[in-house]
């Protein structure tokens, strides 16, 4: 599952931004809410980018295997999964996207989606030792495919529409048509 541009710093490198992601009790809507959304969505991206890596390696599952980057990537991914529906819905609140009934049905979807990719991450987590296999595995699992597809789907949605004011033929990288006001 690949998203460009995601982590993508403008140069072709990486952002090297730390997620910060809001725990339990803390403010979850604020003026920077998409900021909040994007940290989400890039521990999780980054986290399932990370398991592609780690699954390639080879480990066996013995304890420590692979250091503590997994076990750090597990813990933010399981961060950015606490409370998810809540926080978008939170966000189509505060911007007054409509319809509602629209939004709050997607939202419960992907609330749902957000609840079981936790619980799967929650059974790996509990391992002492995490094998390759395991992480191949849990890269594959629809949970976690789920969850990604619907969170890419709400970015898109919930981005500022930039390209509203632009007309279509610009979009398509033709000229665009003349101004009516110049002629």
């Amino acid at each position: 599952m690949e998203r460009r541009g995601l982590l993508e710093d403008g140069s072709g490198g990486k952002r090297s931004r730390k997620a910060t992601i809001p725990g339990p009790g803390e403010p979850q809507v604020t003026e920077t809410a998409t900021e909040g959304l994007r940290d989400r969505i890039d521990a999780l991206e980054g986290g399932y980018e990370y398991f592609l890596s780690y699954a390639a390696k080879g480990y066996k599952g013995e304890p420590g295997a692979g250091g503590g980057e997994l076990r750090r990537c597990l813990d933010d991914m399981d961060r950015a999964l606490a409370g998810l529906g809540g926080f978008l819905a939170s966000i189509v609140r505060e911007r007054g996207l409509e319809p509602a009934p629209a939004f709050d049905g997607f939202i419960e979807v992907l609330a749902g989606d957000a609840e079981r990719a936790r619980k799967v991450l929650g059974l790996v987590r509990a391992q002492p030792g995490i094998s390759s296999q395991v992480i191949d595995n849990l890269n594959g699992s629809i949970h976690l495919r789920a969850l990604l597809t619907d969170l890419f789907l709400i970015d898109e949605i919930l981005r500022p529409r930039a390209s509203e004011a632009i007309p279509a033929a610009a979009l398509a990288n033709e000229k665009p048509p003349p101004d009516a006001a110049s002629t």
